[in-house]
């Protein structure tokens, strides 16, 4: 296959740390080529540099694009050229349409008067051909993400792409709507456009790739050529960590909990409406108990309530209360505001760690003593040395990849982000840890490291309620698993029971009990009653 794009030598240079060393890469016409590694590998950095976010001058090697050699010196001069990348954090106004959204800096206008007849047929088109079923007037903040991404292609559509990048596309999708997208990347290459797919859900590597470039340490380690069947994926993970992980999960020994000792947390008929729509109950009457020493996990679907459940008890951060009691030990605790909640021992680590986990423009230093500075601090004054040797220890003993406490964490890699969040809640000496999606945009490596840990504090007594989207991972690494839809738990597995399938049937209302279904139909009734009767 001939080449489209063709990267020689890229070496890139930051202070103290050389991110790529000596990269080459190859991608054909028409071809889905896969670029993975762990965390810190160097993949963003080097489609920084195809990008022109890193222009030309700032890195040595050569880039050769249908033919040509190119110095690219800007992203507008990569746009031109048809190289499109859209990140994993997605760059769309959410208060502008979708139409808007598309054509932003690329207006379609003469003499400066935009003809938004002429926006919103192609923007028909364009939606079309990702498949998205919006008008064009819609407000992007109304889209779920997984629309939001196909917005992001269509905007790179309207470009004239010839070479897509996509950086972690489906790392916040479900399983529907990352098939979706995998779909859709095929037929782009039916079309001639190729695709770069950055991921860590090697799965989907597997699916879709014709080529894959392995990167560790910054440098190209080795290129599969996948025309003769897909790739076993402990062949890419070998490559990708420079060992063998025999087994993805650790393992883990259930706690033998005691039949006399109370639950470290137990909440009872937990009831929550959103924040905007008082009629909308969003967790409706949710019981659970976490014992000391267990990992207790949270399956379901995208908007099934999981993590409004989780932030709504962690100092009811979202949504309005309406009803449920929270019990630590079997006592009940006041969680009414985050302070509450930190107070009585619960902690919550985000899904969203670069928005509400971490202060990135900060130091592991001060973001590690976040959640506990009377640990640090005398007569309200922050003790700079303690803090200092405080964030050393925890950089040691969670293996943060860092030379130094000082450096900024929106330096560090995914893995190593998570890693810090993790040492923060911990410096606060928490009894419950709510993990939301803990391993999200995570390499397998730096996974297995999180897991670890995790059963680190389950076998110190800790008890950890687990969120994740991931249905491997649950069944990897928790003792029982309730499952969530539409703001219910509408089941519970023991560990040796539960199955991929199971919890699917339950999701789907296989796993509820007539009076369950009775209740939350009355419910939803009394729901669209009280929002007709306000005129919604």
């Amino acid at each position: 296959m001939d080449a489209l794009l063709e990267m020689h030598g890229i070496t890139k240079a930051f202070p103290g740390v050389k991110a790529l060393d000596n990269v080459d890469i190859r991608v054909g016409h028409g071809e889905i080529h896969a670029i993975v590694g762990e965390n810190g590998a160097g993949k963003s950095t080097l489609m920084k540099v195809l990008s022109g976010v890193y222009p030309h001058g700032s890195y040595d090697g050569r880039i050769v694009f249908d033919g040509r050699e190119r110095a690219i010196r800007s992203i507008r001069q990569s746009e031109a050229l048809g190289i499109v990348i859209i990140h994993q954090e997605l760059a769309l106004v959410p208060l502008l349409s979708i139409a808007e959204n598309i054509f932003l800096g690329n207006e379609c206008a003469e003499r400066g008067v935009i003809d938004w007849p002429e926006t919103f047929r192609r923007t028909d088109d364009l939606l079309a051909r990702v498949g998205l079923a919006e008008s064009p007037g819609t407000l992007v903040t109304h889209l779920g993400v997984g629309k939001q991404q196909l917005v992001e292609i269509a905007k790179a559509l309207s470009k004239k792409v010839r070479l897509l990048i996509l950086d972690e596309p489906t790392s916040s999708l479900n399983e529907t709507d990352s098939d979706a997208l995998l779909n859709l990347l095929v037929g782009f290459k039916a079309r001639g456009i190729s695709s770069i797919l950055i991921s860590h859900k090697l799965n989907e590597v597997a699916r879709v790739a014709d080529r894959i470039t392995v990167l560790r340490d910054g440098g190209s380690v080795r290129a599969i050529d996948c025309s003769g069947g897909p790739i076993a994926e402990a062949e890419i993970i070998r490559d990708m960590v420079g060992r063998a992980l025999n087994d993805r999960f650790p393992p883990r020994t259930a706690p033998a909990l005691a039949t006399d000792a109370p639950p470290v947390l137990e909440v009872r008929d937990w009831t929550v409406r959103h924040p905007q729509h008082a009629g909308r109950i969003v967790v409706d009457q949710v019981s659970f108990k976490v014992g000391r020493g267990e990992v207790v996990g949270i399956a379901g679907l995208m908007g099934a309530g999981r993590t409004e459940l989780a932030m709504s008890i962690f100092g009811r951060s979202w949504g309005r209360f309406a009803a449920g009691e929270v019990l630590v030990d079997g006592r009940p605790v006041n969680a009414t505001t985050v302070r509450a909640a930190i107070d009585a021992g619960i902690c919550y680590v985000t899904e969203d760690r670069k928005h509400y986990g971490l202060i990135l423009d900060e130091t592991i230093r001060r973001n590690i003593s976040l959640a506990n500075l009377a640990g640090i601090a005398r007569r309200m004054v922050v003790n700079d040395h303690a803090e200092s040797r405080i964030a050393g220890r925890y950089r040691r003993q969670m293996n943060i990849k860092s030379p130094t406490v000082e450096q900024k964490v929106m330096n560090l890699s995914g893995g190593n982000q998570q890693k810090v969040v993790l040492s923060k809640w911990l410096f606060a000496d928490p009894q419950i840890l709510i993990l939301d999606e803990p391993t999200r945009g995570i390499d397998v490596g730096a996974k297995y490291e999180i897991y670890k840990i995790i059963n680190e504090l389950a076998a110190a007594g800790k008890g950890i309620l687990m969120i994740s989207s991931e249905m491997p991972e649950l069944l990897g690494m928790c003792d029982r698993i309730h499952v969530m839809n539409e703001g219910r738990l509408v089941g519970e597995l023991a560990a040796a029971e539960a199955t991929q399938e199971r919890i699917m049937h339950m999701i789907v209302g296989q796993g509820r009990r007539p009076d369950q279904d009775r209740a939350q139909g009355q419910d939803r009734a009394q729901v669209q009653d009280r929002a007709q009767g306000q005129g919604g």
